[in-house]
């Protein structure tokens, strides 16, 4: 009997040995997914820990070698297995929970992205037109728009190709999400038009950003090409329509005449022109 209880004490002790050692793999894998911080800190700790038990596991086996006589006395070692499997289930089910979280971020930012420029698609900008518009309403904020449209963007995709024609669109938006605050939302309001919603912004404010932007836009190498088929500097120019409103003016705005307005300046923008910037609603 006791070669038996001898043998189960060792063999306990042992596979949760084993079992703890399997357990740090998926928290290495958890801990290389995390970014620098408290939770990465967190599972260090982790790892750390489960190094002990396993410390601990050794040194018991080795201590009570030959100490089993009897199968009460394999209770502790039952025990030390059992906590040795939870350790292993919830280090698996950790990091299965991160790795399915991790694909559903991806797939959020798919579903409110646009592919090609990098910012927010359509879908996304009408949920957060509504939400900013009910937000301003109900703090008595104001809130402006910009609606931007590439002159004469056809022309460049006729003569340079729609390869050069997309990393203009590329490289105008990044240059767009640079110049913005934080708080404010770019997005591809459609082909080459993009939407930006200014938060707590008069027209009077959000106009003075327009032309800084527009003027950036201007000065900016949009793309560069071979001689022989564009020019070498790809440079670009937009006009810009300005919308906004303030709970203080005399004319009541709601969204549909807030992003119209915004429309109609664009489209003033054009016959004036091109390359400038036209306010509708600017503060009185």
């Amino acid at each position: 009997m006791d070669n038996v209880t001898f043998y189960l004490m060792n063999g306990l002790l042992f596979s949760g040995t084993a079992i703890l050692t399997i357990a740090l793999f998926p928290v290495w894998k958890l801990t290389k997914e995390l970014p620098p911080g408290s939770a990465r800190s967190l599972w260090n700790v982790l790892t750390l820990m489960i190094l002990f038990f396993i410390a601990g596991y050794i040194t018991y086996a080795f201590v009570n070698w030959r100490n089993c006589s009897s199968f009460s006395e394999l209770l502790v070692p039952g025990v030390f297995l059992g906590g040795a499997v939870f350790v292993l289930l919830v280090c698996l089910l950790s990091f299965k929970t991160v790795i399915d979280l991790q694909r559903i971020n991806i797939l959020e930012q798919e579903n409110i992205s646009d592919s090609l420029m990098g910012i927010f698609n359509r879908r996304y900008l009408d949920r957060r037109l509504k939400e900013e518009f009910l937000r301003s309403q109900r703090y008595n904020l104001p809130l402006a728009v910009l609606l931007l449209d590439i002159d004469r963007f056809k022309m460049v995709n006729d003569t340079c190709g729609h390869q050069i024609g997309d990393l203009v669109l590329k490289n105008l938006a990044k240059l767009i999400l640079s110049t913005v605050r934080d708080i404010d939302i770019v997005a591809r309001y459609g082909g080459e038009e993009i939407l930006v919603i200014m938060p707590n912004t008069t027209a009077t404010h959000a106009a003075v950003l327009a032309e800084r932007l527009r003027h950036k836009i201007a000065m900016e190498e949009m793309a560069t090409q071979d001689e022989e088929s564009c020019h070498p500097a790809i440079t670009i120019t937009v006009s810009i329509g300005v919308a906004g409103f303030n709970h203080g003016q005399t004319t009541a705005v709601d969204l549909h005449t807030l992003i119209k307005n915004a429309d109609k300046a664009l489209y003033q923008a054009k016959n004036d022109g091109r390359d400038r910037v036209v306010v509708i609603g600017a503060d009185s």
